[in-house]
């Protein structure tokens, strides 16, 4: 066989496989998700099979100066979908609003507390500080704790520029939803989910961030570490709709190893924050997300700090192996539904909770308290 008609014979082969790979992405994921972006995927991730150069360096060039990041962290967010809003704040749309927009599904806290997924703007105030680095956090930024005498950015300029980016961002999926009338229901935000990345409790302005959100006739979903419960006190006259806070271990032990805490005194904190809650009128959540390789151990433990703690509502969630989490602990630590399922089931031996629904593939339980009738 002469060379041109080989090198001919495996052109054609080239293109017969791209080909096979975007009919076999689009089986399994083009519902969900832009064609395009498939495409770009495998093709990247493939094209060395091929014999092709390597396709990189898809970054958008955009101004990313005035982000409180070094240049290169700052555009490797932003090519992972973050849209940044100021020196500090940033939106990502889920990826529970871009199935719902689609009509393929919608996210947990729809099925739980009645949020419309197509309507949740998720975004963080504090992108890139966090008093902890867990290891199970798929936001792989190697948190750090605000410099000294930080300028911050106002609560108004926060809320409305996250609004704007959110909107901004959902151009792009116009041409693939098909229902018209959700998508413009979908440019008018009704919710904020203040769980994108970081820790929110660390922004100072955030009880008048909570009110004008609020003022604006959206609802809020607040996550905390519960890292600073002196700022939560402050909430106690600024609430938000519902108040999570996240449950990383059963004791301190386990704890300092899941949350590898850049404070001296985070567990001491959490347990103050979680004896707040009672205090609180909004809804209050405790939240666990377990994985099998550090806190997923103890069940009555985890049950005698919720029962002392009372909140409304408990969420046993596993850990899920994506982002940065990928690296740090792996597939083999995500708990499998039917495990989840027994670890919720333990909490409820071991304390007036009980379970009253689930999302099977976001891998969570919901809890609230047993009615004494």
């Amino acid at each position: 066989m002469g060379l041109p008609m080989l090198n001919n014979r495996l052109s054609c082969l080239n293109t017969f496989l791209i080909y096979w790979l975007l009919l076999a992405s689009s089986l399994f994921e083009i519902a969900c998700e832009p064609p395009r972006s498939i495409f770009i995927m495998y093709l990247s991730r493939f094209s060395f099979l091929l014999g092709m150069k390597p396709v990189k360096n898809f970054s958008a060039q955009v101004d990313l100066s005035g982000v409180g990041l070094p240049l290169w962290k700052a555009q490797r967010m932003y090519d992972q979908g973050y849209r940044f809003v100021g020196k500090h704040s940033s939106i990502k749309v889920c990826e529970w609003t871009k199935k719902a927009l689609r009509g393929c599904d919608h996210c947990y806290k729809q099925e739980f507390y009645g949020i419309q997924s197509h309507q949740c703007v998720q975004m963080s105030p504090v992108s890139f500080f966090c008093d902890y680095n867990c290891v199970h956090c798929w936001r792989s930024l190697s948190f750090t704790l605000p410099p000294k005498n930080f300028v911050w950015d106002s609560p108004e300029s926060i809320v409305d520029g996250c609004i704007q980016e959110h909107v901004r961002y959902l151009q792009g999926f116009k041409a693939t939803v098909k229902n018209g009338e959700k998508f413009k229901e979908s440019e008018y935000p009704k919710h904020f989910a203040i769980s994108l990345s970081g820790e929110p409790t660390l922004y100072p302005y955030l009880p008048q961030m909570i009110d004008l959100i609020k003022q604006k006739g959206m609802t809020s979903f607040l996550v905390t570490n519960g890292a600073h419960p002196d700022k939560l006190q402050f909430l106690l006259r600024h609430p938000p709709t519902n108040l999570y806070v996240t449950l990383h271990a059963p004791n301190k032990e386990v704890f300092e190893k899941e949350c590898c805490p850049i404070i001296s005194d985070g567990w001491e904190n959490l347990m103050t924050a979680l004896a707040l809650l009672k205090k609180f009128e909004c809804n209050t959540v405790i939240r666990l997300t377990l994985s099998k390789a550090t806190n997923m151990t103890s069940p009555e433990q985890y049950a005698k700090l919720i029962e002392s703690a009372q909140p409304k509502f408990v969420e046993v969630k596993g850990y899920m192996a994506v982002g940065g989490a990928r690296v740090k602990m792996g597939l083999k630590a995500m708990p499998f539904f039917k495990e989840i399922v027994a670890f919720a089931k333990a909490i409820e031996q071991h304390s007036s909770y009980r379970i009253i629904n689930e999302k099977i593939n976001s891998n969570v339980i919901l809890l609230t308290k047993e009615k004494n009738d």
